[in-house]
């Protein structure tokens, strides 16, 4: 018998398996920016596909995904609690986060001074004077208290010397008629 002389081509790729690849790939690519929701979704369709040594690893990383995700989400049973959590937040040093939640609170009551005050705050922290200013008047609008209360708070030192922040601070009374 005669060996054949040319190699035989190799069978052309199954294009699932491709796919499965690419979408791996695209998943450990969305872990590093940590975009655990894309992530998420492309590891789940490697593990629907052909492949179970993919399959398998796809898995190891579906199970970071889903701890990273459940770390992200946070629920609170009221929204002074959650107004805590923004305050811890600044506390540490994360006002992009705190900013975030905040925001949420604002979204879930447009009445919650202490959430403008919070942010009032945060943008004090962050050099954003006229926000900081925009954010406190309507703290100081919908409950007066604010006012008293950031004239002693100490993390409004940087708006001290901005007149403005002054007299949101201390209003002119006019004098009453009749004295």
């Amino acid at each position: 018998m005669q060996k054949s002389s040319a190699a035989k081509a190799p069978p052309p790729p199954d294009p699932r398996y491709t796919q499965a690849v690419q979408n791996y790939e695209s998943g450990l690519k969305a872990m590093q920016e940590r975009k655990f929701d894309k992530a998420k979704g492309l590891l789940e369709k490697v593990i629907a596909g052909p492949s179970k040594e993919l399959a398998d690893r796809a898995r190891v990383h579906l199970n970071t995904c889903n701890q990273q995700l459940s770390r992200g989400t946070t629920s609170f049973k009221t929204l002074g609690e959650h107004y805590d959590y923004a305050v811890s937040l600044v506390n540490a040093g994360d006002y992009e986060d705190a900013r975030s939640h905040m925001e949420k609170i604002l979204k879930q009551n447009p009445k919650a001074d202490f959430a403008y005050y919070g942010l009032a705050l945060l943008d004090c922290l962050t050099n954003r004077s006229e926000d900081c200013l925009r954010n406190l008047n309507d703290a100081i609008k919908l409950n007066v208290s604010n006012r008293f209360q950031a004239r002693n708070d100490p993390d409004f030192k940087n708006m001290a010397d901005d007149p403005r922040f002054t007299e949101l601070l201390y209003p002119e009374v006019p004098p009453e008629q009749g004295r």
